[in-house]
């Protein structure tokens, strides 16, 4: 699977790489999700989060080449999981409502893997002083949080309401 590792800079490009292949996979994931959501607000911000990603990815080989590293590496398997789970909820017999929450539920994992993931990778380049790359993934972390932030506010100010009281 890895090479041997030998220092930090080695995990992090690791850890990048692992990154770029689940930001890619989630760009393929995010219109199958947005075409199954009812709610309008939802469906919005998975397609607002679908360009986000994709200029994650643009991110991504911008701080690669900046540190002469390979992003080609093997596929994250932990997205792979978290998407395969977001469409076996998707294909569940549900009412919209109830679909909506499965969705926001299926997110919200995306969601929290990313986070802890750039979380590392922004830890390891401050700590390696690169701080344009740690700049860089910094602001993929603000904005996947503020994604978080946003999925958690629909389900809590309506669509999870919904789902309990289907009209």
């Amino acid at each position: 699977m890895f090479d041997k590792i030998e220092s930090l800079e080695g995990l992090l490009e690791i850890k990048l790489q692992g990154l770029y292949d689940a930001e890619k996979q989630l760009t393929k994931a995010l219109p199958k999700m947005a075409a199954q959501a009812t709610d309008p607000q939802l469906k919005m911000g998975l397609e607002v989060h679908l360009r986000e990603t994709e200029n994650y990815v643009v991110r991504l080989e911008q701080v690669a080449k900046s540190l002469d590293m390979n992003l080609n590496g093997p596929s994250c398997k932990a997205m792979k999981g978290l998407i395969e789970e977001g469409e076996q909820l998707m294909a569940l017999r549900a009412t919209d409502e109830v679909r909506d929450a499965a969705i926001i539920s299926a997110a919200q994992g995306v969601e929290h893997f990313e986070i802890a993931q750039y979380g590392t990778v922004v830890h390891f380049a401050k700590r390696l002083g690169l701080a344009a790359a740690a700049d860089i993934l910094g602001a993929t972390l603000t904005e996947e949080k503020n994604t978080d932030e946003l999925l958690n506010q629909l389900a809590i100010s309506f669509i999870d309401e919904k789902a309990i009281s289907p009209s």
